[in-house]
């Protein structure tokens, strides 16, 4: 062949070098659902669910305006959500069992968790490994109280034979497996030493027939938090001072766990009021290091309520967190490094709230419940927030100031879209909001609110029209972790995007989320592949998962 002739061929055959001769499929790019109508419907009075919390007539002290919290969880294994609410004033606590066709009762008084006491928040998560989920609630002015779940629907409170009836003023609880021997550890927030008498002489907030209206944190001393490690025989150890969580300086109100530098242990965030928050770096050998500063979230705010989520899907844990009016909320950006070096910080936080528009809606409000859904079923994660002033107003002093709740839609291009206008009558709503839970109460694939209010009704807010795009829910049962799967991470790709949710119990403020985790899967009709990382260490994987269904993964099955 002429060296002529071979050249013309060189030049006939570069456009396939060019479009691509690899055998390699080219990359599938995400493609996302365009908007649906979706609509949160108030089902509260439908649903049965008549409870009302109350702080009294006069509201002079900060320890009333504090509660409630509420939990979404299916405590009786049937199949469906069921939900837990704390009281105040010396009125029960509710628990609402799901009579599986939209409606409620309250069986809180034949359960055995009906106390009548000065209850703060909720958290449930399976201690003893037994199959079915225990209830832990925190107090104010006594011990916090434990609940093993007996598995027939009834409770016994084993608050002193497990020793974890700390008697500080206990707002929020998280379990998690902090130290991967497969059982549960359970992490309280505590808030101030408070006390009518313990005020500041020169100290006035609110001036009422020349009494004081102690409504501010600022004048008490913080409590600091408890650490107890579960012992594996139904008792537990306080390790607080050993693990280096105690947080003395904190007024805590919230803490949730999460593994936010995907190391394979749980980390915790603390929020605090009128103090720096925290995060501590788990170290992976029972004690935890205080990296706030490191990070960039030691925020000196007033720390409300806080949730994670990998709200831009790139495999690690964001944060939000709500703050006190006249300081907007945070969403902090985790910009983990996907191969750190030897000796490389391993993530950093940006706050990222203003440039996603999140900032200035809720300048002027006081957010507490706050936390992450895919309402919409789209695969990106959005934000709910609920608000509620704790100052009584000008006009009339026995009560808090009700505030609007809010819902920001995620663009999917970092950047949120206040949505709570459209998204139903329930935006007109102005309830003194504390907790928030998310869960599928009525099993239909989308995710529904519910919200606690202070000194008023409950809500319950059915998503309708959030199945409009598909879905997929996964129930975790842990057999070398711990039988909830809690801190067990699963990712789902599915149409060229990758999601990634943490299993977490323990969110917002005084709250609790459904355990199952949920993925929004837009118009694509399966998961490719769902990935499961346990705590064990022992990694899962599945393909050509059909959507709109909950599957059950049990640890190490096929």
């Amino acid at each position: 062949m002429k060296l002529w002739e071979l050249f013309i061929i060189l030049i006939l055959l570069s456009p396939l070098v060019f479009l691509g001769c690899s055998t390699d499929k080219a990359k599938e790019e995400p493609t996302r659902p365009p908007p649906i109508a979706v609509t949160f419907t108030d089902v509260t009075a439908a649903a049965g669910i008549n409870f009302i919390h109350s702080e009294g007539d006069i509201i002079e002290l900060v320890s009333q305006t504090t509660s409630p919290g509420v939990a979404f969880a299916d405590y009786d294994n049937d199949g469906d959500l069921d939900i837990y609410i704390t009281n105040g004033l010396g009125l029960p606590n509710a628990l609402y069992r799901n009579n599986g066709d939209g409606t409620f009762s309250d069986v809180a008084e034949e359960a055995g968790v009906d106390h009548r006491g000065f209850a703060m928040g909720c958290v449930l998560g399976d201690y003893d490994n037994d199959g079915d989920l225990d209830l832990y609630v925190t107090n104010y002015n006594e011990p916090n109280l434990f609940f093993r779940n007996n598995g027939d629907g009834t409770f016994t409170d084993v608050t002193l034979e497990s020793g974890t009836g700390d008697n500080r003023w206990g707002v929020s609880a998280a379990f998690a497996d902090y130290d991967n021997d497969g059982d549960l550890d359970l992490y309280v927030v505590n808030y101030i030493r408070f006390a009518k008498e313990l005020a500041p002489k020169d100290f006035v907030l609110v001036e009422r027939a020349e009494d004081n209206v102690l409504l501010a944190p600022e004048p008490y001393d913080p409590q600091g938090n408890v650490l107890y490690r579960n012992n594996g025989d139904g008792t537990f150890e306080d390790v607080t001072d050993q693990a280096g969580v105690a947080d003395e300086d904190g007024r805590g109100l919230s803490a949730i766990f999460g593994d936010y530098d995907n190391d394979g242990d749980v980390d915790l965030f603390v929020g605090n009021d009128i103090s720096r928050n925290k995060l501590y770096r788990n170290n992976g050998d029972g004690t935890f290091e205080d990296v706030s500063f490191l990070e960039g979230v030691d925020d000196p705010r007033s720390g409300m309520g806080v949730d994670w989520g990998d709200y831009d899907n790139d495999g690690d844990l964001d944060f939000y967190v709500g703050y006190f009016k006249y300081q907007p909320n945070a969403l902090y950006r985790n910009n983990l490094p996907k191969n750190p070096s030897e000796g490389e910080t391993l993530a950093n936080f940006d706050d990222v709230a203003s440039a996603a528009g999140l900032a200035e809606p809720c300048r002027m409000y006081v957010t507490w419940g706050a936390g992450f859904l895919d309402y919409d079923n789209d695969g990106y994660l959005d934000i709910f927030a609920v608000n509620g002033h704790i100052k009584s107003d000008d006009i009339d002093l026995t009560v808090c100031i009700g505030q609007p709740d809010f819902l920001f839609r995620n663009n999917g291009d970092g950047t949120f879209e206040d949505v709570s206008e459209s998204a139903g009558a329930w935006s007109s709503y102005r309830h003194v909001g504390r907790g928030t839970a998310f869960g599928d109460y009525d099993g239909d694939g989308d995710m529904d609110i519910f919200i606690a209010n202070n000194n008023g009704p409950a809500v319950l807010l059915r998503n309708d029209g959030g199945n409009q795009n598909n879905w997929l829910h996964i129930k975790l049962i842990g057999t070398k972790s711990n039988r909830d799967g809690i801190g067990a991470k699963v990712t789902v790709k599915s149409g060229g995007l990758t999601q990634m949710r943490e299993v977490i119990a323990g969110n917002s403020v005084m709250s609790q989320s459904s355990l199952e985790v949920a993925f929004g899967l837009g118009n694509n009709p399966k998961a490719e592949v769902v990935k499961i990382r346990w705590p064990s260490g022992i990694v899962q994987m599945m393909k050509d998962i059909a959507a709109n269904q909950i599957i059950t993964v049990v640890e190490g099955q096929e």
